[in-house]
């Protein structure tokens, strides 16, 4: 238990520095030797879509699945991928094993760090951080030595109810 609480503390900690230095990175000027900024920051990508997303997790979406939506926020650090669809509970789970989290799916209250931020929205869905009885864990892919996924850093995994068996699937990596 003691073990779960710092590993969800460690994982908000992460969130909130990224999110911090992402921040201050956007509201600082230019160096005086780089030219402006060709598009804003962070900006959605064109084009990219739930394919791109599941393909860069190294995931395939499950036979069946509805509703599934992607998108890439371009950052100045790195891309934030983001994918959702509506599946059976099974898949949910099978996808959650296969990601190699680092502690089970748990149920946490509404909180509002998190990689995807409000990225969610654009898709026409609720961020999953503002849901109520969502399970949340992460997976570190290089921390587990997931040779398929050494690309990824860190991976946000939501799985929220929508109704009997089917539940919606949220996952942000980068």
């Amino acid at each position: 238990m003691k073990l779960r609480r710092t590993a969800r503390a460690l994982l908000a900690a992460a969130a909130a520095a990224l999110t911090v230095g992402l921040t201050l990175r956007g509201c600082t000027s230019a160096p005086s030797d780089h030219g402006a900024r060709s598009a804003p920051s962070p900006r959605w990508e064109k084009g990219a879509d739930a394919e791109e997303s599941a393909a860069f997790m190294r995931l395939q979406v499950p036979q069946g699945a509805t509703e599934v939506k992607g998108a890439v926020r371009v950052q100045p650090q790195e891309n934030v991928y983001l994918l959702s669809f509506v599946t059976s509970e099974q898949a949910a789970e099978a996808i959650t094993k296969d990601l190699r989290p680092d502690y089970p799916l748990a149920v946490e209250g509404p909180s509002s760090s998190s990689l995807s931020g409000d990225g969610f929205r654009p898709l026409g869905l609720t961020p999953p951080q503002e849901l109520k009885s969502v399970r949340t864990t992460s997976a570190c892919p290089p921390c587990v030595g997931d040779s398929r996924r050494r690309h990824i850093q860190g991976i946000e995994i939501h799985i929220g109810e929508v109704t009997g068996n089917r539940v919606r699937v949220y996952l942000a990596a980068y």
